[in-house]
């Protein structure tokens, strides 16, 4: 097979040459900003789901209909910051949104209002002096200045929606790894939408990012679970997961033999990530327009060893000896939600003493808790990948502080 024709795209967020099994999640998207524009309420979005499940790739679809739709695109991914980098960051999206809603030279003023507000939202004072959004456009007095997140940026939003309802326009943010924001920069976005949602303003935020969000979003606000979807996205179903192999082959002229398929989706799970991953594989191996299930056995150690020394390795490497054995004991106990109890127990320590190493593989995005007691990996098949990349459990010795004499 010509590499150039490949159809597969096995890359962090790449979009498939065809986006297969996620109609529900589009329609309803598309259902949110009709809605909006009409001056009706709807339920805005956070997406959840393991790696590689596609959530960035959903992400992407969505900024794509937003833009069709004539709708203002904010978007960022989420990293752990403070206050000042948050502000900094979605004050320079906000700008660009609301000057492509109107160019400055033809500001109403509600127009200039909304500016105003942005640039009282975006000075900021501390130890290294003042940071400002980088135009002349004085701060509003009263608006965006309050000094707590959350009601600066409600008044921000408000402004911002106010002056896109003028231009019969819309503005929607999306942010990526949500999980990464912290409690005050959650609770500041999910009480601002909640106020354009009483001004029935079409502004909305939809949001992607790890199983454990819709937790994080109830404890921020407990109208989270009201004001927001939680749909979870998870590996696809055996005849979307054929789809997603056969489609794009038959797009470039090749087919697969019903057992090659067959093999292919036993192997992936269905899992997105990894079907275009061994997809890719198999495309370098077939040689001719027939993809057999020898072409498919033959691509296997490839498509493992790629997954091991990228999309699993990387993860790994982040580890310290510790938290690795965490995660080795919890492969050793099975690919299950495993309780903190039986992992520590395995490790010949107590649930006490593991509890901060536990609390940091969640913080770093290893682990979630998909109930009270238990953890389970992020990542789909990381057990197995534990086992072959940490053949035996090795649990680091207990270092005793001394005592003060």
């Amino acid at each position: 097979m010509d590499a150039i024709d490949n159809p597969y795209t096995p890359n962090a967020g790449a979009r498939p040459e065809i986006l297969i099994g996620r109609d529900e999640q589009t329609i309803a998207f598309s259902t949110l900003l009709h809605r909006l524009r009409r001056g009706r309420t709807e339920q805005s979005m956070i997406v959840t789901g393991l790696r590689g499940v596609g959530k960035t790739v959903l992400l992407n679809r969505f900024r794509s209909i937003a833009q069709q739709e004539g709708w203002e695109v904010i978007e960022f991914e989420a990293v752990k910051h403070g206050e000042g980098r948050f502000r900094q960051t979605i004050a320079s999206q906000l700008k660009a949104a609301l000057l492509r809603l109107s160019p400055r030279t033809r500001w109403t003023a509600v127009g200039r209002r909304a500016a105003e507000v942005l640039s009282a939202f975006s000075v900021s004072v501390d130890a290294e002096g003042t940071w400002s959004i980088g135009w002349d456009v004085p701060p509003a007095e009263g608006a965006a200045d309050h000094g707590d997140l959350g009601m600066d940026l409600t008044d921000v939003f408000v402004a911002l929606g106010e002056a896109a309802a003028e231009q019969e326009r819309g503005v929607v943010l999306l942010i990526d790894e949500v999980q990464f924001l912290n409690a005050p920069q959650l609770e500041a976005i999910i009480q601002a939408v909640h106020k354009t949602v009483q001004r029935s303003l079409p502004v909305t935020f939809v949001g992607a990012g790890l199983p454990q969000i819709a937790e994080l979003a109830g404890d921020a606000k407990s109208y989270a679970e009201r004001l927001f979807k939680f749909p979870r996205i998870d590996s696809l179903d055996h005849d979307d997961a054929r789809a997603a192999l056969v489609e794009p082959a038959a797009a470039e002229g090749a087919a697969y033999d019903e057992d090659a398929v067959e093999l292919a989706v036993e192997i992936t799970n269905g899992y997105p990530y990894f079907i275009q991953e061994l997809g890719y594989q198999v495309w370098t191996i077939a040689a001719g327009d027939r993809i057999t299930r020898e072409d498919v056995e033959l691509a296997r150690d490839a498509y493992e060893a790629k997954l091991d020394t990228s999309f699993f390795r990387v993860r790994l490497d982040r580890a310290t000896p510790l938290q690795t054995a965490y995660m080795r004991a919890m492969a050793e106990l099975g690919s299950a939600p495993q309780k903190a109890a039986d992992v520590a127990a395995l490790m010949g320590r107590t649930s006490t003493q593991l509890g901060p190493t536990r609390a940091e593989l969640i913080e770093m995005g290893l682990l979630y808790t998909p109930e009270h007691g238990y953890a389970a990996f992020t990542v789909p098949d990381f057990d197995a990948f534990m086992k072959r990349a940490v053949p035996t459990l090795e649990v680091p010795p207990v270092i005793r502080r001394r005592k003060r004499s």
